[in-house]
């Protein structure tokens, strides 16, 4: 059991919820980027199209709102507790696309929930996240930020050229990592702007990198959205970012893990089964199915969606 002392309930709740939004946003968000016309792939013409779109909207309003609250729980609580709470996303996604598919979760779906829970416990209970002074060495975190934004845009480069194919997990892992690498920008911000306030806070260059990240990842997770169903595209999403936030939490932020060998084991076991449940889930046959036709795409991109311009 999670000890009180530990893990604060407030941050339990937020992150929660904080997965709740994100995850109910994420199936919106694909409903309407199916449909999206393909010449908007991985361009920021795709996000001016969508905006027309009312559930795409709600979709990306609960994304903020979940972003938010993921914001507040990483003011509250380590890195790398908030990241894997914040994985359980795809638990309220497989809730939303099972009302709509009135799919029963079946084994394959209670497996895939209970490996996902009990790795996120697992993993905090072994590890017991706790805060630290963040390093100094300016070098280490910008070789931990410079790799996560390299592989994401090496994979980027192939999703690119195989958007049919292994596009589009690959631009969601690639999405993943930016957003693993955004949620750490977000709680150096969040703890620039209370120590400082909103002045010191916009001298820093943390915030516009928070920004920019943001856009590239939505540009990204969009795109693998409108070329493929979710079971391919949000898995991937899901398991990277955890993983690339934990590495720059202990990497650069100052996070500190349980290092024996028992914990290692059971922390290293729990990111497993972590990792397992999510492919399991979104593997689900709850989970929407392909993409749109081109004659759907057609329809939609006009008037509700006019296609882009070579």
């Amino acid at each position: 059991m999670i000890e009180v002392h530990r893990v604060s309930v407030l941050v339990l709740v937020l992150a929660l919820s904080a997965a709740c939004c994100l995850g109910f946003g994420f199936v919106l968000q694909q409903n309407a980027a199916q449909r999206a016309p393909l010449s908007d792939f991985l361009s920021f013409r795709l996000l001016i199209d969508l905006v027309k779109v009312p559930r795409w909207l709600g979709g990306i309003a609960l994304m903020v709102v979940g972003m938010a609250l993921g914001a507040a729980a990483l003011g509250q609580g380590e890195l790398s507790l908030v990241e894997p709470l914040l994985a359980t996303n795809l638990l309220f996604a497989l809730a939303l696309s099972r009302r709509q598919t009135r799919q029963p979760l079946g084994r394959q779906g209670w497996a895939g929930l209970a490996l996902l829970a009990g790795g996120v416990t697992a993993f905090i209970v072994a590890g017991q996240p706790q805060s630290g002074a963040a390093t100094a060495d300016p070098m280490r975190q910008w070789l931990i930020i410079g790799v996560m934004i390299g592989l994401a845009l090496l994979l980027t480069a192939r999703g690119r050229r195989s958007r049919l194919g292994s596009g589009p997990v690959l631009l969601a892992l690639a999405a993943g990592l930016l957003y693993g690498v955004q949620d750490a920008l977000t709680r150096v911000s969040g703890q620039t702007f209370s120590e400082g306030g909103f002045a010191e806070l916009m001298t820093g260059w943390q915030p516009y990198a928070v920004l920019a990240i943001g856009v590239t990842g939505l540009v990204l997770v969009q795109s693998a959205f409108e070329t493929a169903s979710l079971r391919k595209s949000l898995p991937a999403l899901t398991a990277a970012q955890p993983l690339a936030g934990i590495i720059c939490g202990v990497g650069f932020l100052g996070d500190r893990l349980r290092t024996d060998a028992v914990a290692l084991g059971w922390e290293a076991g729990g990111l497993l089964a972590v990792i397992t449940g999510i492919v399991l889930l979104g593997l689900h046959p709850a989970m929407p199915t392909g993409t749109a036709t081109v004659t759907e795409r057609t329809r939609v991109a006009s008037p509700a969606v006019s296609p882009a311009s070579p």
